[in-house]
């Protein structure tokens, strides 16, 4: 059984990252969506975050969603992935997964990584656009999955109220 893994911050998960990991699923008998856990400022949680995603991918079987922290090829091995799945959006995504391909393969040969190139409806799409436009009162609920726009404008109304 191939094991993929499919990491990334998804701050906040938006309708780009599902269909990434809808198509992983397609390729892949086991897909481990994975949302890192870097302690930097993100606006929603860990916690959150896996929560959003696994709302998102529920109608999806063999899909699950895990957090983690550390290296990503790191965690790969101890879920016993052979693929990390990464996504591109355009060629100005090329330099930095390029780069990142190239680490990984000195540090864990073993792992291949994959690219899936995003659908043309989702090019434009990225977490911090979505950040972005919604902070200043941009409906983005044809970006992001339901459940995500309310919980976006559930944290701005927060973040209004206490500041």
């Amino acid at each position: 059984m191939t094991i993929a893994l499919f990491p990334g911050r998804f701050d906040p998960v938006t309708n780009g990252h599902r269909d990434i990991a809808r198509r992983a699923a397609r390729l892949f008998e086991r897909v481990i969506v994975a949302p890192v856990d870097l302690r930097q400022n993100y606006l929603f949680s860990t916690d959150e975050r896996v929560a959003l995603f696994r709302e998102a991918v529920a109608d999806t079987p063999h899909i699950e969603v895990r957090p983690y922290s550390g290296l990503t090829v790191d965690f790969a091995k101890q879920v016993g992935a052979t693929v990390v799945v990464r996504s591109m959006r355009a060629v100005t995504d090329f330099e930095a997964e390029f780069d990142m391909a190239l680490m990984n393969k000195k540090m864990a040969p073993e792992i291949e990584s994959i690219y899936l190139m995003a659908s043309l409806e989702h090019l434009f799409i990225s977490g911090t656009r979505i950040r972005e436009v919604s902070a200043l009162g941009y409906d983005v609920s044809d970006l992001v999955p339901p459940h995500v726009w309310t919980a976006l404008k559930a944290k701005y109304a927060e973040r209004d109220r206490s500041g």
